[in-house]
């Protein structure tokens, strides 16, 4: 629901602090004070194209912001959480529009793209504006309308887990076939592996073969090193001897400074080391040999390896991972004309378990849309259309191929006068019969719309009178478990709000500005006096405003 609208250079307003509560709201204003700038704002907020010309004159860009409450808006907050936007139980969607074109947009103070802000707006507001392209023009909203109405849940989880079944098992099939000939394919894949299983391809065992090189390729120097370090470390002048005569000369003054101690017992670990680096050394030169052959099985072993790995365009040490996806692949293969006629089956299958579930929910559709047919023809008779038609018309899908959301589509069709035939309600020319056929749709379907605020904007237009009570009526019994916001140019319709916002505009500061202002009882008293007797207020229509208001 929303709880509050603000909006600052917008239009000519300048600046406007708006709050709102549940049950209907009506605007109200003398003609060119800019009562419909609340539902412009309400449209940009709701993503509208960004436009220029609605930044106030002088100013460098609108700001819009309006806060919403989501105790009756769980989808919406299910959006948030799964946007990662929620900020515990707050929604707030923010928009600015510059004087030179652009705009951003935030929900709950982070930026984010236009289109993000727009699909949350759609849980939140329904605008019902003359001449906009609405959610109830949409042949997919109004399917969806009709299966709210039908309430029929399990049948569409049905039609839909089917249809997804039947594709899941054609994309399976493609990629079969996609294979081509399968023994082909079988075939090729073993060479591979035969190729592969030629060589040893564990990581570690090619990380071993190419140590193995290195030390062959490096073996002369490796040699050298070794005998050189050996010669310096053994004989009567090698290090070993040297440290052995340091330590004897040190033991003998030990007796005048004992912190030798302390020294001899280093130099004596530094003697193990050295002796333990020479058995090592030993060892190490014990196994290197210049063998050119074994340097030549060595680097064919390595080129076979980078063979295989340019062939397979992978690197080494992913040719052994590479290796199991093959035979992987092999064994799928094994039982694939058996596989490809069990898929065959059950697309079969899938395909007649959809058929069913769907022919199922268009019985339930075409049952409901009658229901809702008569509902709603008669509250455009009593709108003020007497003769008027409505039909809902189930247009079947030639397509052999299983559709999530069923064999059909819903189209509202309508006839606003007697005598002529239904069309598509998208194609009804006139605003004001749209919004008041729009009007009687969310009447006959209360109740099963998730979205909790509703915007008219002149749904009252070109009618007067007992029609405009009615609508009246209708939009405050809307209003009642809900939030309904109207913009109004007839009284009628202004009593029937539980709260009033008057738009007034004035000269100020060589600018014509407009100002809203919430309206107490006596507010309202004298605001529909004016909409039922023009600007001079007399007695007579204080009284009759009176007597409006006393009838809701």
């Amino acid at each position: 629901m929303l709880s509050r609208l603000s909006i600052r250079d917008f239009a000519v307003v300048a600046h406007a602090e708006l709050a709102f509560g549940r049950g209907l709201t009506v605007v109200s204003g003398e003609t060119g004070a800019g009562k419909s700038l609340l539902v412009d704002a309400l449209g940009f907020l709701g993503g509208a194209r960004a436009d220029a010309g609605a930044v106030r004159h002088g100013a460098q860009r609108a700001e819009l912001a309006a806060e919403f409450a989501l105790d009756d808006c769980p989808a919406a907050m299910a959006w948030l959480r799964d946007a990662e936007l929620d900020d515990e139980d707050a929604c707030q969607l923010r928009r600015t529009l510059r004087a030179d074109g652009g705009s951003r947009a935030w929900i709950n103070g982070r930026p984010v793209p236009v289109a993000q802000l727009a699909e949350l707006a759609s849980l939140l507001v329904e605008i019902h504006g003359q001449h906009e392209q609405q959610a109830l023009l949409s042949r997919a909203h109004q399917t969806r309308l009709l299966d709210a109405h039908a309430r029929h849940p399990g049948l569409l989880q049905a039609v839909r887990s089917t249809a997804l079944q039947w594709k899941g098992l054609q994309e399976e099939r493609s990629a079969l076939l996609a294979r081509g000939d399968v023994g082909e394919r079988q075939s090729w894949l073993r060479h591979q592996l035969q190729e592969l299983d030629a060589e040893t391809l564990a990581p570690e065992a090619l990380a071993e073969l190419d140590a193995s090189h290195r030390r062959q390729a490096h073996a002369a120097s490796l040699i050298a090193a070794c005998d050189h370090a050996l010669e310096q470390l053994g004989g009567d002048h090698a290090v070993a001897a040297q440290l052995h005569h340091l330590r004897g000369s040190l033991q003998r003054e030990m007796t005048h400074e004992p912190r030798l101690g302390d020294v001899d017992a280093l130099l004596d670990s530094a003697a193990i080391q050295l002796d333990e680096a020479f058995a090592m050394l030993e060892r190490i030169r014990d196994d290197l040999d210049l063998d050119p052959d074994a340097l030549d099985a060595l680097e064919r072993r390595l080129a076979r390896v980078q063979d295989l790995a340019r062939k397979h365009r992978v690197a080494p040490d992913g040719l052994a991972a590479h290796r199991e996806s093959l035979a992987r692949e092999l064994d799928t293969l094994a039982d694939a004309d058996e596989r490809l006629q069990r898929i065959e089956r059950d697309i079969t299958q899938a395909h007649a378990a959809w058929t069913q579930a769907a022919a199922e929910l268009t019985a339930s559709r075409r049952k409901a849309g009658d229901a809702l047919a008569q509902s709603v023809a008669t509250l455009i008779a009593e709108l003020g259309m007497q003769g008027g038609q409505f039909e809902v018309l189930l247009e079947l899908d030639d397509s052999d191929t299983p559709d999530p959301q069923g064999a059909e589509r819903a189209d509202f069709l309508v006839s606003a006068n007697a005598g002529q035939p239904p069309r598509p309600l998208r194609k009804v020319a006139s605003g004001g019969e749209l919004s008041r056929i729009s009007l009687a749709i969310e009447v006959a379907t209360l109740g099963t719309d998730a979205v909790a605020t509703m915007v008219f904007d002149e749904v009252d237009s070109g009618i007067g009178g007992a029609v405009a009570a009615a609508v009246g009526a209708k939009l405050r019994a809307l209003g009642a478990p809900r939030q309904v916001l109207c913009v109004t140019h007839q009284p009628q319709v202004a009593a029937a709000g539980h709260s009033h916002y008057r738009v007034s505009k004035a000269a100020a500061e060589g600018m014509t500005q407009s100002s809203v202002v919430v309206l107490d009882a006596e507010g309202r008293i004298d605001e529909i006096a004016r909409m039922l007797g023009g600007t001079q207020v007399s007695d007579e229509a204080r009284a009759a405003a009176r007597k409006l208001l006393d009838g809701f």
